[in-house]
């Protein structure tokens, strides 16, 4: 187990690799999830939605999807005030469990023809609790493997937690691509479509499983050991106001994150097809390989932000974004497998500075009294406001001015925004956690 002895906490690496393994698989069942409902959506509005116009049933079921992101800042306002007060393990393993039962249920909900309208309700019903619990699952999971990590590492296996949400994207969009590809259509939407989300069933308890042979995080752990006693409750008003610089860094940051993010892994799919007319299936294809190329690269850029700092490389990806988003927009409208394949890896790659380096550096934003609460809040504000809007706006930007270029100017205004907040920010590579002893490896 951790030893919080002064000055420093050691940590033990068998249990910070237990830590980082349950953190991360959370995340991977939150972005199967993911993967799966976005590219089984047209055969969801078909089962869920009446029957008749296909635009009206793909919206409908975008609709129910986009509802979990209304409710992610509610989660994270009751599960990060919690995990601030009873525990980091306790709160996730109570998310991780949510999760499951939330796409579980999808999987479970009869179509409209059998049940009529109860059936979209259900679905509606089912999203909303993961959106709910998911406000509290990123924060959470990004804590816990801050605050047992030994400070020279925390980077790296912090880029562990991203390393789950790709693997989580590509066995869900692979595994319905697989599915589309192997059932008829009738079969597909009459019962194939639910296997994906019945996945989340057993996924869930291994995940659950995990958690709960955790231990409490050992900055935790201390600090309520100095107050010694049940920790008090803080004000939800002291975790955002009495945090409040910390708090518009987190949002900037995570804006230019998810922004990138769902530009990329959500967004670019479907403007391959819809205003390039490039073939679904290469488009989806080349997405899924741009990142399996993320995935290798991701260890290598945590190693990275140990070694040079958090803010070098989060600097690095928003100068490339602000330089490099037109050529790769460009470069991807040629057209041809290798011009797209070349620009979506650019694009990828920069990705990666943020991926590898927002693990480690977001939870370094706050002190441990109100860590899990502030940026649960701050994160799934940024996330609701422009990161799950992302596509939809630059949809509609595309529409008002015709101009097909707009996913790289949005880009580029959101990496200003990021290279703002990089600019204010602390370094906090190899350093303790504010509010903690140093934490060294055994």
């Amino acid at each position: 187990m951790s030893l919080t002895t002064s000055p420093a906490t050691v940590t033990d690496p068998a249990l910070v690799r237990r830590a980082v393994k349950a953190a991360a698989l959370g995340n991977a069942m939150e972005w199967f999830d993911f993967g799966v409902y976005s590219y089984i959506a047209v055969t969801l509005g078909k089962v869920f939605f009446p029957s008749g116009n296909p635009t009206a049933q793909l919206l409908s079921a975008f609709g129910a999807f986009a509802a979990a992101f209304l409710v992610r800042p509610l989660g994270g306002m009751v599960f990060g005030p919690l995990g601030d007060r009873i525990g980091r393990q306790k709160v996730l393993a109570l998310t991780v469990i949510m999760m499951a039962v939330g796409t579980f249920a999808i999987g479970l909900i009869p179509s409209y023809a059998t049940l009529g309208v109860g059936a979209p309700i259900l679905l509606l019903a089912a999203r909303l609790v993961q959106g709910f619990s998911t406000g509290g699952e990123y924060a959470g999971a990004s804590t816990f493997i801050a605050e047992y990590a030994p400070d020279k590492r925390r980077g790296f296996l912090g880029s562990w937690l991203e390393f789950g949400t790709l693997a989580g994207y590509i066995g869900g969009a692979g595994m319905v691509t697989l599915m589309t590809a192997l059932l008829p259509s009738s079969e597909l939407t009459g019962w194939g479509w639910r296997i994906p989300f019945l996945i989340a069933g057993p996924m869930g308890i291994i995940g659950l499983y995990l958690r709960m042979r955790l231990e409490e995080t050992p900055v935790f752990a201390a600090e309520a050991e100095r107050a010694e006693s049940r920790r008090p409750k803080v004000p939800l008003r002291e975790m955002v106001t009495g945090q409040w610089k910390a708090m518009l860094l987190c949002v900037g940051l995570v804006l230019v994150f998810n922004v990138t993010d769902y530009m990329l892994l959500s967004y670019m799919p479907s403007y391959l097809t819809s205003e390039l007319k490039y073939d679904e299936t290469h488009g989806l294809l080349v997405v899924l390989a741009v990142m399996v190329l993320m995935m290798i690269v991701q260890p290598f850029a945590g190693l990275l932000t140990d070694r040079v700092g958090r803010r070098p490389v989060i600097a690095a990806g928003c100068a490339g974004f602000l330089l490099l988003s037109v050529p790769a927009l460009l470069l991807i409208r040629q057209g041809s497998l290798v011009a797209v394949a070349l620009g979506m890896a650019a694009l990828g790659l920069l990705l990666v500075c943020f991926t590898a380096a927002m693990p480690s550096a977001l939870p370094a934003l706050f002190p441990t009294r109100v860590r899990y609460g502030s940026l649960s809040i701050g994160f799934n504000v940024s996330v609701s406001l422009f990161g799950g809007t992302t596509p939809l706006v630059v949809t509609a930007l595309i529409g008002a001015t015709g101009n097909t270029m707009m996913p790289a100017y949005y880009m580029m205004a959101a990496s200003v925004i990021g290279g703002a907040a990089v600019w204010f920010m602390a370094e906090s590579a190899g350093r303790p956690l504010p509010g903690s002893a140093p934490a060294v490896e055994s």
